[in-house]
């Protein structure tokens, strides 16, 4: 599963972090420019640009309804 997301914020980044940690299942954060972090990771996370919608992508299929708050509906 697929889901694109803005994240704006630390808050927004300290929460989907906190978020993905409750999963059992990977969830990998793509940005734009080609870049992979794994949610759990902060280094990972924080070495992302945000300036652009992230796609979040993971098996666990309870995530993506945790994350309306951040989607970007195309």
């Amino acid at each position: 599963m697929t889901i694109k997301v803005k994240l704006s914020s630390a808050e927004d980044l300290r929460e989907f972090m906190n978020l993905a940690w409750e999963c059992e299942e990977d969830i990998g954060v793509h940005s734009p420019d080609g870049k992979i972090a794994d949610a759990k990771s902060i280094l990972g996370l924080i070495a992302l640009d945000y300036s652009n919608p992230v796609l979040v992508v993971t098996e666990d299929k309870a995530f993506p309804s945790k994350l309306k708050k951040w989607e970007i509906k195309e």
